[in-house]
């Protein structure tokens, strides 16, 4: 959430900020700034009035000690007159937070100067590209039929439970996505960063603190009886383990990952680019969070970057990094990667990683703070990341690794599954 007095001293820039992500804002942010005025306005006359009550309060009571009454009950009318003003202007101050706190709720994030303009993700930016992609065999299949010759992932059977989006693991298929996971936690624990198991269901304060609510509430599944919500990713619980605290500086950074299923409700398509692993409402992730000093969130964000850069260097599948552009960035992020790992028998690129900045975003909203140096309070930056998102790494690996032979398992991993091959 954007923070009023820096919209204010910024106002201008803010604007024209917005406008990469292909919003007029100018509306929204004077609707900001007048309500903030009002809310000013009226909390400084409650101040006032407050004030004056405070004071008549303590000059009854010396009325009433040397026994003039009747002018302290003069006064006490005074009081109560004051009072009804107090309350009423208690109501508008009330209602004047409430509305300033839905206009802030609605405005996204402001883009790094970095961002490109751009509509959609045609407008993104490829930054950097590694790996050789394999030259397949005629007859190389996509996943979703490798799945189904070699018995590794049944969807029909998930329909069958659940319905579409929800598959079903089996055998080596099941062993393969265990080792991912397994695999991708190792890797981050030694990195430096803490695993942590934490709860697939959160709170609607939770939901607001990292941003997915109001803006994603109709993309997740919700528990209306117990008004829970089914997290769409590992950031939502990890980073909501800090809200509400006062780090100290020298407790900065805090790194952390986790792994979770992450459940959510995209709007149904069809055609092959959401066919097999390409779009679920259930998939296995692993996410790395940061709580980061400002002064350090950007060369936090590069390291974030080459760790992820590493993970997919050492299953030697081939990748390109995007930089989004203002259309495509995220509500709640001011600079966002994307990892597309390359899948061969498809003939496209599938997303598994996001990486961002959001910097004091998340932070207003999670009344995350830190003590610097000098003892002053202030907002942290919070970074988060895959690491990696399970499915269309997964699909990667079906693909770019089959052979006539079979499936190979990438060197990396075969310690983890047991086996170095799936024929």
């Amino acid at each position: 959430m954007l923070q009023v007095h820096e919209i204010r001293e910024h106002k201008e820039a803010y604007i024209t900020a917005l406008v990469k992500r292909g919003l007029e804002a100018k509306t929204n942010i004077e609707t900001v700034l007048q309500v903030d005025e009002e809310r000013r306005s009226t909390q400084a006359k409650l101040d006032e009035i407050l004030s004056q009550s405070n004071a008549i309060s303590k000059e009854i009571g010396i009325l009433f000690k040397n026994g003039e009454v009747e002018k302290a009950n003069e006064l006490k009318a005074r009081t109560t007159e004051l009072k009804e003003n107090s309350k009423t202007l208690q109501e508008q101050l009330n209602k004047a937070v409430e509305t300033l706190q839905e206009l802030l709720y609605s405005l996204p994030n402001i883009p790094h100067e970095s961002v490109p303009a751009g509509t959609d993700e045609n407008d993104n930016e490829e930054i950097f590209s590694e790996g050789e992609i394999p030259k397949l065999s005629d007859n190389a299949m996509p996943h979703w039929e490798l799945a189904k010759k070699y018995d590794l992932i049944d969807f029909e059977l998930g329909v069958k439970i659940t319905g579409a989006g929800f598959p079903v693991y089996k055998g080596k298929g099941a062993r393969l996505q265990r080792a991912l996971i397994s695999y991708f936690l190792d890797k981050n624990t030694s990195a430096g960063y803490t695993e942590y198991q934490v709860p697939y269901l959160v709170n609607e304060a939770s939901g607001y603190g990292t941003g997915q609510l109001p803006d994603k509430e109709g993309q997740m599944y919700y528990v209306t009886e117990d008004d829970l919500y089914l997290i769409p990713t590992a950031e939502v619980p990890v980073t909501n383990l800090f809200r509400g605290d006062l780090l100290m500086h020298n407790e900065l950074p805090i790194t952390c990952t986790a792994y979770t299923p992450c459940f959510r409700r995209e709007a149904g398509s069809y055609g092959t680019h959401v066919r097999g692993l390409n779009r679920l409402h259930q998939f296995d992730k692993v996410e790395i969070v940061r709580i980061e000093h400002p002064n350090n969130s950007y060369a936090a964000l590069e390291d974030m970057v080459a760790h992820v850069k590493e993970i997919l260097r050492d299953l030697k599948l081939p990748y390109r990094i995007l930089r989004l552009c203002g259309g495509d960035l995220g509500f709640t992020s001011t600079l966002t990667y994307d990892f597309e790992v390359f899948s061969t028998a498809q003939d496209r690129w599938l997303e598994v990683s996001s990486v961002s900045n959001f910097e004091t975003f998340q932070a207003n909203r999670l009344k995350l703070r830190f003590k610097d140096i000098n003892g002053k309070n202030n907002l942290v930056h919070t970074l988060n990341g895959s690491a990696l998102a399970l499915p269309r790494v997964l699909a990667g690996i079906l693909e770019n690794y089959q052979t006539p032979e079979g499936i190979k398992i990438p060197e990396v991993l075969i310690p983890y599954c047991g086996f170095d091959i799936i024929s």
